[in-house]
């Protein structure tokens, strides 16, 4: 179980100001269509998890393929939940892509891993991520799907963002550190529990819109 001051999953956002002060009671509704469509990504996604498992066993190596796939369900997941009740960090409408779209204010990106370890695919998904569940069920409200910013940590922390902006039009900034923070370390999990890294996810609120290898960059 390898844990690494860096880690392979970079999670970034930005404030993308100004912000509506009234969207946010609507978003629920705009991202109907998205979530429609995340259910069936989030469906073939964990089918070619099970593909990959079985990858990993006989080669030690994730098929491309899938991991690319994979990854854009999480990119596309990840900013409709930053557009929506994981963050409210921006009004501009989320697309329907699965590529990475590096204009957008919220990005993810996933290192593909050459090699991987044929044992630990049997256990870390469900034993060695077991603690990580834990920390992050407080945070997502028990469920980690494609609408995880919804519930639990995450969801009243938005909450509290956008009562903030409804009477005072300002988003508080130690709150979009944190938001930001919670979700980075929701999705160094999911990667880990999808097999699409074996660097363990670290026990560490990295906060902040950067991802910590850009901070301590030169």
């Amino acid at each position: 179980m390898a844990v690494t001051d860096t880690s392979p999953v970079r999670v970034e956002a930005r404030l993308d100001l100004p912000l509506s002060r009234w969207l946010w009671l609507v978003k629920w509704i705009l991202v109907v269509p998205h979530w429609i469509v995340l259910c069936f990504l989030w469906v073939a996604f964990v089918l070619l998890t099970v593909v990959a498992f079985f990858a990993i066993l006989f080669t030690g190596r994730y098929p491309r393929g899938i991991f690319d796939f994979n990854l854009g369900v999480l990119r596309w997941s990840w900013r409709v939940s930053y557009y929506a009740y994981g963050g409210l960090g921006t009004d501009r409408y989320p697309p329907f892509s699965l590529r990475e779209e590096s204009d957008y204010p919220a990005t993810l990106d996933i290192a593909y891993p050459g090699q991987l370890s044929r044992g630990l695919a049997l256990v870390k998904w469900w034993l060695l991520a077991l603690p990580q569940y834990l920390v992050v069920g407080i945070f997502v409200g028990g469920a980690v799907h494609e609408r995880w910013g919804g519930g639990g940590l995450i969801g009243l922390l938005a909450l509290f963002a956008g009562v903030a902006l409804a009477v005072t039009t300002r988003y508080p900034p130690g709150v979009f550190d944190l938001l930001v923070g919670l979700n980075r370390w929701v999705l160094r999990v999911v990667a880990y529990a999808a097999l699409m890294t074996d660097s363990y996810p670290p026990f560490r609120l990295d906060q902040g819109g950067l991802d910590p290898a850009d901070r301590s960059a030169p």
